[in-house]
């Protein structure tokens, strides 16, 4: 049996234009074409766009992905396990993920055809090209993208691992401040915006006070930020958007 690309879209919770993308740059070639021509999806595309959409839910660039899934060398079952092992290790909320992954695991060891919406139905309405498309528009002329595009461009698993350790890290420790009343203002919550603008320092592109201001308005201003931050705390995006304000008053000051 094969699908359509707008049934697939439909199944995976992408966007047509995602899947031509895709397509494009030949990480998932359809394997067969309608008589018109359109492009027409078989089981074993909907098996490896599944493995697509969790390595870039793990944050895995584009390049990586393709590199990855035509290693002749790597076992599908054995980058099922890996991906296992990397989602336990996330935060509460891709919990559910990381049972789609051992439920794949498992339908594969036990020859059970899961069905399309049962590959895909984790991924939810989430298209993991949709924000990465609106980085482009809205910071794609700008030193700091560029910046950010070419240090990640080397990083390794390992990098990518470390780097969302330690910001899960940051987050428990701001958590744990918001918990004990910690106001914005205090030292405490100061020192943890200077360290979120040294991560970011660090880790993509440099971050000087008013940008760091600017991501902070940001993530009120924008509700998928907002909620992100919430979903750890409520009022979490409030109160870091005040802490990097009153941070970046005692730094320019001092």
């Amino acid at each position: 049996m094969s699908y359509s690309v707008g049934q697939v879209a439909g199944f995976a919770g992408v966007t047509v234009r995602t899947l031509h993308h895709y397509d494009a740059i030949g990480l998932l070639v359809p394997s067969e074409r309608s008589h018109a021509g359109h492009r027409r999806y078989g089981d074993g595309d909907l098996d490896r766009l599944q493995r697509i959409l969790f390595h870039r839910a793990l944050g895995f660039p584009l390049d990586e992905v393709a590199a990855l899934l035509d290693d002749p060398d790597v076992d599908p079952r054995a980058q099922l396990r890996r991906q296992h092992d990397l989602l336990t290790a996330r935060i509460e909320t891709l919990q559910k993920m990381a049972a789609a992954v051992e439920h794949a695991m498992e339908a594969r060891e036990m020859g059970i055809d899961l069905t399309p919406e049962e590959r895909f139905e984790v991924f939810g309405d989430q298209d993991p090209e949709q924000y990465a498309e609106e980085t482009r528009q809205r910071w794609g002329d700008t030193a700091a993208y560029a910046e950010s595009r070419r240090r990640t461009a080397r990083y390794t698993q390992r990098d990518w691992q470390r780097m969302r350790d330690e910001s899960a890290a940051w987050s428990e420790r701001y958590v744990a401040a918001l918990a004990a009343g910690e106001p914005p203002t205090g030292d405490a919550a100061m020192d943890l915006a200077e360290e979120h603008r040294l991560h970011i320092c660090g880790w993509f592109y440099e971050c000087p006070y008013e940008l760091h201001r600017c991501l902070g308005e940001m993530y009120v201003a924008d509700a998928r930020f907002t909620a992100y931050y919430d979903a750890q705390r409520p009022g979490f995006a409030a109160h870091l958007r005040a802490a990097i304000d009153a941070n970046a008053d005692r730094c320019t000051r001092a």
